[in-house]
């Protein structure tokens, strides 16, 4: 361990370690990368964004790994949030290989991909992302759950085994997209790493992070009965956001320091299947897969959830992500694998602009905007 530490503490005490960003050169706008999770042959594909939102397709990139599916899943293979991560200040992205246990690093340059490393992800199934600085986490749904950090050292990945921890869910329970845990999530000061576990055990569970000496050896566990928490978000002021797939509903939280959770509010969205978040502006956005919709939320300072309607997507809407300045919004729909480009007015509601179908993108998710 004494060895481990000396290394993180060695990348923390040099960042001249960490090579400049490639070069970013492209058209005004910005750009949208999604993740198909494509069983044969796993790739991100890139669009350009048009500073009117729309999408313009711009490459597709093969990220060494395979997709993988899930018992019971359909529009939502991986059944998780995250399983892309773009990392804006070091100009990185990361993607899970939930059929080949791997995690593919790629260098972004503006709306193009370069793939510089695939890294074991250390369990089955890798599904969700997160990262902080210099640290990387994955999300492994299989044999029970786990988390393992990485040291970014430069532009490499570094797994440090003792940052390795298993969650202890049923590996037997059925059915398998719903019991798997379903996101990886660090708090904003990168403090703590939060969990969702989904009906596997109700609960979001809540590790300290360490730089040093990575994740506390146990989580706090918050127990949630039949709220099937699914995906987290936060709202500006730090307060955990969590869709509930169990009641469809959004909660908020605030985190102590203690790694519990004290309930603040909670809003039922009134649609089907209510499993990912994102925020935009100070607003939350779920999407309900059984309702092909995003169902919009203004969040006050206090974690107050004021419903601002219901808003058509696609059929079997997935994950979304807002752009830095929180105008666009992208979601996801997993029965046709499509991409759709939603405005987001000043009140909140939202219009769509464009939509393309990612190809081979059916059942997948993950996808992140710059």
């Amino acid at each position: 361990m004494r060895r481990i530490a000396g290394v993180a503490g060695f990348a923390l005490a040099l960042p001249a370690l960490a090579a400049a960003s490639p070069a970013a050169a492209s058209a005004p706008g910005g750009a949208v990368f999604a993740l198909t999770d494509n069983l044969a042959a796993n790739t991100v594909v890139a669009y350009h964004r048009a500073p009117g939102g729309d999408l313009r397709p711009a490459g597709t990139y093969r990220t060494g790994g395979l997709g993988g599916q899930l018992a019971g899943s359909v529009v939502d293979h991986t059944a998780s949030q995250g399983a892309l991560a773009l990392d804006r200040d070091n100009d990185l992205l990361y993607a899970v290989n939930a059929g080949s246990d791997t995690l593919t690093v790629f260098d972004v340059h503006g709306d193009r991909l370069d793939r510089r490393q695939v890294v074991g992800s250390g369990g089955a199934f890798p599904v969700s992302v997160a990262v902080h600085g210099n640290l990387v986490y994955v999300l492994n749904a299989r044999d029970g759950g786990s988390i393992q950090g990485y040291l970014r050292l430069g532009r490499t990945l570094v797994r440090v085994p003792a940052w390795h921890r298993a969650l202890g869910l049923d590996p037997a329970a059925a059915p398998e997209f719903t019991h798997s845990p379903g996101q990886v999530a660090f708090t904003p000061d990168g403090t703590r790493l939060l969990v969702t576990t989904k009906a596997g055990s109700n609960a979001i569970d809540v590790f300290a992070v360490d730089r040093l000496r990575g994740p506390s050896p146990h989580p706090v566990v918050n127990a949630l009965p039949g709220a099937v928490p699914f995906a987290i978000a936060f709202d500006d002021a730090g307060h955990p956001l969590v869709a509930e797939a169990g009641p469809n509903a959004v909660a908020s939280f605030r985190l102590d320091r203690d790694g519990t959770l004290a309930p603040l509010a909670t809003a039922a969205t009134g649609q089907a299947a209510t499993c990912w978040i994102v925020v935009a502006n100070g607003r939350a956005y779920t999407g309900n897969a059984g309702s092909g919709t995003l169902s919009g939320y203004e969040v006050g300072r206090t974690g107050s959830l004021q419903p601002l309607g219901a808003f058509a997507t696609g059929a079997g809407q997935v994950d979304a992500a807002a752009t830095p300045d929180g105008r666009y919004l992208y979601a996801q729909t997993g029965a046709a694998g499509n991409l759709v480009a939603l405005r987001v007015a000043p009140d909140g509601s939202l219009t769509t602009v464009g939509e393309v179908t990612v190809p081979g993108a059916a059942g997948g998710e993950g996808v992140v905007a710059s």
